[in-house]
């Protein structure tokens, strides 16, 4: 089982989802328990980009980084802080029927929060590195459990296009076994809903990719992995193992 961070509910910042995350307690049993508890909560704000808009280029356009993280983002970060501040009143009140009503919306927007703010740092240029895998423990694990970096980025975008809808393909860690695996998740849903620690994380809503690649998803998947931050995926890595020796 995953650790609860309860910053992530508390926090104004991002940072939590981007270290330790949720375990299969969804969301707004965290934010229930804050609520019946009388914490005091913070509103959750939307993290900086951890480069310009064009950094990126020509993977991903400037134009779709302003569009995905100043107007997507955001209306993640405003629909969960709403959903919160309707928790709150709902368990003061005891009101039951609107606690239940309200979870799918904290589901949702607390699991874009998550993925996004992830996703952002997943992320880097080619000129500081981006899609650069260094020999270490995540590439002796790609290798092992895939036969090669290549091998995985094949696997990972087959099952990522055929995904119906919107959604997300991840690499992640399995703490009950220590080995990587492939999953893909529908809309806003979490690894950490899943029990899995999430690694690397390839959205695959149409706002991500539509103004560059139209529909043509398998060129957008294809030319990703150019700007993959493996630095920040191994990190990820590393902090995930520790989870795997304390179970």
């Amino acid at each position: 089982m995953f650790r609860l961070s309860t910053r992530l509910f508390s926090s104004t910042t991002a940072r939590a989802a981007t270290t330790t995350l949720p375990g299969s307690s969804l969301a707004g049993k965290a934010a229930t328990v804050a609520a019946a508890a009388g914490v005091l909560r913070m509103k959750h704000t939307l993290p900086d980009l951890p480069y310009d808009y064009n950094a990126l280029e020509p993977v991903i356009s400037a134009d779709i980084m302003r569009l995905h993280h100043d107007k997507h983002h955001q209306a993640y970060v405003n629909g969960l802080n709403a959903a919160e501040e309707q928790l709150v009143e709902a368990t003061n009140t005891s009101n039951a029927a609107k606690i239940a009503q309200i979870q799918s919306a904290i589901r949702f927007n607390a699991g874009g929060h998550i993925n996004h703010s992830i996703f952002w740092n997943n992320l880097v240029s080619i000129k500081e590195g981006g899609g650069q895998l260094q020999a270490g423990a995540l590439k002796s694990a790609i290798e092992a459990e895939f036969g090669s970096l290549e091998k995985l980025s094949k696997l990972m975008n087959a099952q990522t296009v055929a995904i119906q809808g919107s959604g997300w393909g991840w690499l992640v860690l399995n703490p009950n076994t220590g080995k990587l695996e492939i999953v893909t998740l529908p809309n806003q849903d979490t690894p950490a809903m899943i029990g899995r620690h999430p690694l690397l994380g390839i959205d695959i809503w149409e706002h991500a990719f539509y103004l560059d690649y139209k529909n043509v998803k398998a060129d957008y998947l294809n030319n990703i992995w150019k700007i993959v931050n493996w630095k920040d995926v191994e990190k990820r890595y590393e902090e995930g193992l520790k989870l795997v020796t304390s179970n």
